[in-house]
């Protein structure tokens, strides 16, 4: 089965989310069937997550990756991956993002996320 990739972030989304919130292992608490591109990007920023936390507390200023929601969290660890991997144009991987928070989360949401992310795009061109 193969969906977009718009709709494997969202499933590696809820995947990441139920992860985070539930302890449980990875995929376990999904109901629905996920294609590759979703199982491998929620099972890469699972595996790289204190990695990919550590760049979130670096970009925020006194508000570290456990102080967010853990949807806002899994959205900036999602998007944080594929810009280092470099496999979508920055601007896609934040577009993207943004649509996740606000979609799931709120509009504020959405502008933390973009400014985040705006920041850590910023720092690695530099």
């Amino acid at each position: 089965m193969t969906i977009s990739r718009r709709a494997g972030r969202r499933a590696a989304l809820f995947m990441l989310f139920q992860w985070d919130v539930t302890g449980q292992e990875l995929g376990s608490t999904y109901e629905g069937q996920v294609d590759d591109f979703a199982w491998d990007l929620a099972r890469d920023v699972a595996e790289h997550a204190a990695e990919l936390d550590r760049r979130i507390d670096g970009a925020t200023e006194g508000w570290p990756a456990d102080r967010l929601g853990a949807l806002e969290r899994n959205v900036l660890r999602l998007a944080i991956l594929e810009l280092a991997s470099g496999s979508v144009p920055a601007e896609v991987a934040i577009d993207e993002a943004v649509r996740l928070a606000k979609r799931y989360a709120s509009d504020e949401a959405g502008k933390l996320v973009n400014g985040i992310l705006g920041r850590i795009a910023r720092e690695e061109v530099v």
